[in-house]
């Protein structure tokens, strides 16, 4: 399955970056593909539901829904897809092409999953440039793709079988290498790999294997383009 994957994003970041990176104007990024409901509430507390072509920007807290994906590409090429029962916040995004020593991204994982395929940020200037915080451990990203989950509070409904998941932050890296760092240490999770981590208390560690968590389920895998020209995901 990893292999696989691995594969699959490998394409689908450089075919985003391409087709819709020109798309993305001033704003951190936009939803280029939706199924189901995504909404996001603005730093002054107002909510607005999203749909394709939505923009993102720093300080929004995004949420899906129960049965709900929202696909997300960043201005430096990234993409960031939300599993349902998700929350996530844009803490910092800072990316400017003449600037490549400012580059900032932050992502909070407030609880549910994420599947990140990294861009410009984090490929030059600093290598530690792109992380996802959790409650209990700061996920680093170095020019990867992968999976995290933060089932600190329960899993239920981010994959068919995530309910059933111990209480934890989980990693699986499909290319590249993420660190998985906390008070207590850190790993290096490369390839083909999980990292777990149960709470901040306790140093992260590599698993023997797949934990189970079918995290190849997604309504969308590959990207291409629709007859309107616009970047989208298809079966």
């Amino acid at each position: 399955m990893l292999v696989q994957i691995r594969s699959l994003m490998a394409f689908s970041g450089i075919v985003l970056a391409l087709v819709c990176g020109a798309a993305l104007a001033e704003s951190a990024g936009q939803v280029v593909h939706l199924s189901g409901t995504l909404s996001a509430q603005k730093p002054d507390g107002t909510i607005r539901i999203l749909g394709r072509g939505s923009e993102i920007n720093m300080g929004d807290t995004l949420t899906t829904q129960a049965e709900s994906y929202g696909q997300l590409g960043f201005t430096d090429g990234s993409t960031m897809t939300m599993r349902p029962n998700t929350v996530m916040k844009v803490e910092a995004y800072l990316f400017d092409r003449e600037k490549p020593a400012a580059d900032n991204a932050f992502f909070r994982l407030i609880k549910g999953g994420l599947r990140t395929a990294t861009g410009l940020i984090g490929k030059r200037g600093s290598m530690t440039a792109y992380k996802i915080g959790t409650r209990v451990a700061t996920i680093g990203i170095r020019g990867s793709t992968g999976d995290t989950l933060d089932c600190t509070q329960g899993c239920d409904g981010v994959t068919s079988t995530s309910g059933k998941a111990e209480r934890g932050v989980y990693h699986a890296t499909y290319t590249g290498s993420y660190v998985m760092e906390n008070e207590s240490g850190e790993i290096i999770i490369g390839e083909a790999r999980f990292g777990f981590v149960n709470d901040v208390k306790t140093r992260p560690v590599l698993l023997p294997g797949d934990p189970g968590l079918n995290l190849d389920e997604l309504p969308f895998a590959i990207l291409g383009q629709d007859r309107g020209g616009k970047c989208d995901v298809v079966r």
